[in-house]
């Protein structure tokens, strides 16, 4: 019986490179995998899923006005659904994936971001948590050793920002993966 699974992590924590490792082993035992992302990341290439350890396929990329269900229908019907950036989905197109699951007992999992900068949800990972038969946390570390759960964004000088739209895209360059505690006692230093 097929399930729908939501991987989430902060930035840095090797979202990106285990849904290409996933992929990766379901084709080693000759299964079909369908990789989507949506369409607003494309900071590596419209149709490139891209991690930071270097690993590297093409996805088919899903627009937010786009049917997932009529996008899979016309691929003829893979084994399984790996979706990277899926915060980035709508909620309605987390419908459709659930949906894939239920009525077509087809796999599909999901690997992005729980929260954004200012540790509101996204919309896309909010329907995940609501409807996830599997949800894992993929755990990574803040600079002091504790674990890592704020996307924190950064100005080019190194400032936390604390406001903006929630959308932003960036690597390295731009977040960092930092505690709460961290992550709050760098606004408030630069308060001061």
């Amino acid at each position: 019986m097929a399930k729908l699974y939501f991987k989430y992590g902060a930035m840095g924590s090797s979202k990106s490179a285990q849904a290409l490792i996933t992929q990766f082993n379901y084709e080693e035992l000759g299964m079909t995998v369908w990789l989507i992302k949506p369409s607003i990341d494309d900071r590596d290439g419209a149709n490139i899923v891209r991690s930071r350890v270097g690993l590297m396929r093409e996805a088919e990329v899903v627009s937010p006005t786009d049917s997932i269900r009529e996008l899979y229908s016309a691929t003829g019907g893979r084994d399984v659904i790996i979706a990277d950036e899926a915060q980035f989905f709508t909620p309605e197109q987390i419908d459709e994936l659930r949906d894939i699951v239920d009525e077509l007992d087809v796999p599909v999992l999901c690997f992005g971001l729980r929260t954004d900068f200012l540790t509101h949800m996204f919309p896309g990972s909010k329907r995940l948590l609501e409807l996830a038969d599997s949800i894992t946390e993929i755990k990574t570390v803040c600079a002091c050793g504790a674990k890592a759960t704020v996307n924190a964004r950064l100005t080019p000088d190194g400032r936390v920002v604390t406001e903006g739209e929630q959308v932003f895209l960036g690597g390295n360059d731009a977040y960092v993966a930092m505690c709460h505690r961290c992550w709050r006692r760098r606004i408030r230093q630069q308060q001061k």
